[in-house]
């Protein structure tokens, strides 16, 4: 058998997905409760996710959001990294600015812990990324992209997706103005 360069490249970025999978499931958590849920898109369900932040862009009129989609386009893979939006049910808490989670989930605002868990496990997904030498770039836009097009369970309203690109340079670097990827 032979494996070509292209291959190998993005079978290791797939391999990475899953650890990366994993890193976010086992990273610190607020009191020891899980709310985090990851997915993998690839192939069509990326193209899909693609498809949903072009419209995104257009709909938001943010030109950050098409560059983001044509990286993805590009990418092998992107992790998805969410929380889900249920309170702690701390009577006492007011970290997120309310007096408590009652009210804060009467607002539709977002619980503190569930954030700062979703930002610790993006942070430990994406330091097995750099381990693994695989560019990536963590998103808003995808994560927003995903949500819209409800790939998450429906209590998920905040993600990130994290696109994973091997090349001889990384796709996610000279982004602005006449850039060749947008």
């Amino acid at each position: 058998m032979i494996k070509t360069m292209d291959q190998a490249e993005r079978d290791a970025a797939l391999r990475v997905a899953d650890l990366m999978a994993a890193a976010a499931r086992t990273a610190p958590k607020g009191s020891g409760k899980d709310k985090v849920i990851t997915i993998i898109l690839t192939g069509e369900d990326k193209a899909a996710l693609v498809k949903e932040m072009h419209q995104a862009a257009a709909e938001y009129k943010e030109d950050f959001i098409e560059r983001d989609a044509f990286n993805v386009e590009s990418s092998h893979c992107v992790v998805l990294i969410g929380v889900t939006s249920q309170p702690f049910g701390l009577a006492n808490c007011k970290m997120c600015g309310f007096k408590n989670c009652a009210e804060m989930k009467k607002a539709g605002a977002n619980c503190a812990f569930n954030i700062t868990d979703l930002g610790i496990a993006v942070g430990s997904a994406v330091s097995v990324a750099a381990d693994h030498r695989i560019d990536n770039r963590v998103m808003y836009s995808a994560g927003r992209g995903a949500v819209r097009m409800g790939i998450f369970p429906e209590d998920v309203r905040v993600c990130c997706g994290i696109p994973l690109y091997t090349g001889s340079k990384s796709i996610f670097f000279d982004r602005g103005p006449g850039s060749i990827l947008l």
